[in-house]
């Protein structure tokens, strides 16, 4: 089996930006987390890696989620996991629901994964496990659960992503 990891940015990958000008301040969208934390771990699974988009999902548009979209599609890998940013995953999770057999997984964290306790490795393990056994669709991976996009609504109270009432 093979997994593709796709960047798309967000609290996953900031890091803390370089040089004497930022005293500290603000955060920059650095090296793909899950490269490190593969790196870490034993796999027993192909890996392809692609940095796709490096912002803050925020930040991200329709643009940006066309390229995500073109990876997803091009990419050597019908198991796909999709770091991105909290803030607008679901829209990009919703974007990406054109695209048919393949497994993508959206997943990010709530804290970088430079930070002691962050949940990073938990979600990127937790989502390649997905990856690797989920039918075809696009789906969220977060806190331990699964979603699929239009399934899914954030709790900004909570900081967690909730099933949508039925």
């Amino acid at each position: 089996m093979k997994i593709a990891f796709i960047q798309a940015g967000g609290t996953i990958d900031k890091g803390y930006p370089s040089g004497d000008d930022h005293h500290g301040y603000g955060f920059e969208i650095g090296e793909p987390a899950f490269k490190r934390i593969i790196s870490r771990v034993g796999v027993g699974f192909d890996l392809v890696f692609r940095d796709v988009v490096k912002k803050d999902s925020l930040d991200i548009d329709n643009d940006d989620r066309e390229l995500i979209l073109d990876a997803c599609e091009h990419v050597d890998s019908d198991r796909i996991v999709v770091t991105h940013g909290t803030d607008t995953m679901i829209e990009t999770a919703v974007y990406l629901n054109k695209i048919a057999n393949k497994v993508i997984v959206l997943t990010g964290a709530m804290t970088p994964e430079l930070f002691k306790d962050s949940d990073a490795d938990f979600n990127i393990g937790f989502a390649a496990a997905a990856a690797s056994t989920l039918n075809y669709g696009v789906y969220l991976a977060m806190s331990g659960q699964i979603f699929r996009p239009n399934e899914v609504t954030f709790d900004s109270e909570l900081s967690q992503f909730v099933q949508k009432d039925a």
